[in-house]
């Protein structure tokens, strides 16, 4: 039986998705939200919080051999700080502990590039690098560092583990929140972009990689996984083009983004909601950050990425779909 956390999520999902098509057993735990209807015989569902310590290992005593934990909060929300910490680094570590207490055979821990701090322009972002408080560019990504020394322990004291680190992660999920935003401010024409870059890959090239590691003898290493480099508006052009919508045409600058930020955060604590846009991802809107995706490819060979046109063509239709059956 193979345990996943997260699953009513846009990556927990997908890799749902792929593990019951190849006919694997699946424990999937739930907190809030039930997960979507996967129709599968295969497929357990059980109410869980990963904070819940003794759920966690009475579950994981039922025959569970490998562990996929996607589960986690991404906000960028400051006044989410200590929730987000919390099942970040907490969770983590709760399921760190209730697998060596359950002698699970192998885990898959998604973190983010976040974790691995920002580099000096014009540099490549590759796992070598650690996160510090100098290059720490969130909240976020410092939890996500956290989370990620709980794995580690976790491998000390014998547990064979492996780390993810996805960069923008695209794909048909809830585009009310997540990375999926991206395509709902295209489909309403959000009139701004700026030229900042960044990684971005098909949510479904993150579960296959990580599928593939799991079922491959690496253990105690970490991978970026990115399909390419690309910049915002080149992103936001694609999206509204598969869209038929108007592209974004003004260009956020520094001033302009300092602006948008403060608006949303007064926004914000009228309306209870998380702003659009905080200080943090204004500053990574706005900064080009690199990844080299080449340690996945020379440990996974076989392994090959869509491409990003052909992702967001896919990803357009998919949602166009569900917004037409709603």
């Amino acid at each position: 039986m193979i345990f996943v956390t997260g699953g009513s999520g846009l990556l927990g999902k997908e890799v749902i998705t792929q593990l019951l098509a190849q006919g694997k057993k699946v424990m999937a735990i739930y907190n809030k939200t039930l997960l979507p209807a996967f129709n599968s015989s295969l497929l357990t569902q059980v109410p869980c919080d990963i904070l819940d310590v003794v759920g966690l290992d009475e579950f994981m005593q039922q025959d569970i051999t490998q562990i996929y934990h996607c589960a986690a909060i991404v906000t960028f929300n400051p006044r989410r700080k200590s929730e987000m910490f919390k099942i970040n680094i907490e969770g983590t570590a709760n399921i760190v502990n209730a697998a060596l207490n359950a002698g699970v055979s192998k885990m898959v821990h998604v973190s983010s590039v976040a974790a691995l701090g920002r580099v000096k322009p014009g540099d490549m972002v590759n796992e070598k690098m650690l996160w510090t408080e100098e290059n720490s560019s969130s909240n976020y990504g410092e939890s996500k560092y956290l989370a990620e020394l709980e794995v580690w322990r976790g491998i000390g004291e014998g547990l064979n583990a492996v780390v993810v680190n996805p960069t923008i992660i695209l794909g048909a999920g809830n585009w009310e929140g997540g990375s999926s935003q991206i395509f709902k401010s295209a489909y309403d024409e959000f009139p701004w972009y700026t030229d900042g870059v960044n990684g971005f890959v098909d949510v479904r090239d993150v579960a296959a990689a990580m599928l593939q590691l799991m079922d491959s003898d690496i253990t105690a290493e970490r991978f970026i996984i990115s399909a390419a480099n690309k910049s915002y508006q080149e992103i936001f052009n694609l999206i509204a083009t598969a869209f038929h919508k108007k592209k974004p045409h003004k260009k956020v600058t520094p001033l302009v983004a300092k602006l948008m930020w403060r608006i949303e955060a007064i926004k914000s604590r009228f309306t209870g909601k998380d702003p659009l846009l905080t200080k943090e991802t204004a500053a990574s809107a706005l900064s080009k950050e690199f990844y080299d995706n080449s340690k996945l490819k020379s440990f996974l060979p076989g392994f090959t990425y869509r491409n990003m046109e052909k992702t967001i063509s896919e990803t357009c239709t998919a949602l166009q779909q569900m917004l037409n059956n709603h």
